[in-house]
């Protein structure tokens, strides 16, 4: 018994310094790790993750580490959030679109590096409550829809960079003819073994180069 209330009273300590925890993830998981953008580490330090999982994950909210979110998908690595957002080089006049929104918690970070961001996510629950939560939040530049990311967002293209965060078992056409001439996608490719893969594109065609191996929810929707 007094074991376990020890560790309850751990446990409610350490869900109670977000701001601090925050400071730590970014210090020891982000920088440490090579990620250089100072508009990339602000906005992680901003962006309240805690608050884009469910509540009984919040305490984990700073780890190291995936959180589980609804409808058997996840909210991404700190680290992985801030690499691939730090490998499309977002500008303040930039529209980014995002695959697969998920938590909502990717678009948070992009909104406040880009002008505009378009996201999608194929569950459309988790779509109608990523916007309701980006919403409340004050996130009023990211704009959700509920449909298929393979085929992107057609009406609102070209894109300046697009970030995806499931993993097709090849690119999407679709996305490469979005991204605008000069724009920037990183995307997971592969099934059981991906590769996150940094596409440039410019008036010859694309340039493809591979960054880190990582492990992503699988693309769902047209192949």
């Amino acid at each position: 018994m007094v074991f376990i209330l020890l560790f309850l009273t751990v446990s409610t300590d350490y869900s109670s310094n977000y701001t601090i925890l925050r400071e730590r993830m970014v210090k020891e998981q982000i920088i440490a790790r090579g990620v250089k953008d100072s508009s990339v580490i602000n906005a992680m330090l901003t962006v309240e993750r805690h608050l884009f999982v469910p509540k009984r994950y919040q305490p984990y909210a700073y780890e190291d580490h995936p959180l589980p979110i609804p409808y058997n998908q996840t909210i991404s690595q700190p680290y992985i959030v801030a690499l691939m957002t730090e490998l499309i080089a977002v500008k303040k006049t930039d529209k980014v679109l995002e695959i697969g929104t998920g938590s909502g918690y990717q678009a948070a970070i992009l909104s406040l590096l880009a002008d505009s961001v378009f996201t999608i996510e194929i569950i459309c629950e988790l779509a109608t409550s990523a916007d309701e939560k980006l919403e409340s939040l004050g996130y009023d530049n990211v704009i959700v829809k509920c449909g298929d990311g393979y085929k992107g967002w057609k009406e609102n293209a070209p894109f300046d960079g697009i970030i995806v965060t499931c993993a097709p078992d090849k690119i999407p056409p679709p996305l490469i003819s979005q991204l605008a001439i000069g724009g920037r996608m990183v995307i997971p490719v592969g099934e059981f073994y991906q590769e996150l893969i940094l596409v440039t594109k410019d008036s010859t065609g694309i340039t493809k180069k591979n960054i880190i191996p990582v492990r992503f929810v699988p693309m769902t929707g047209e192949h």
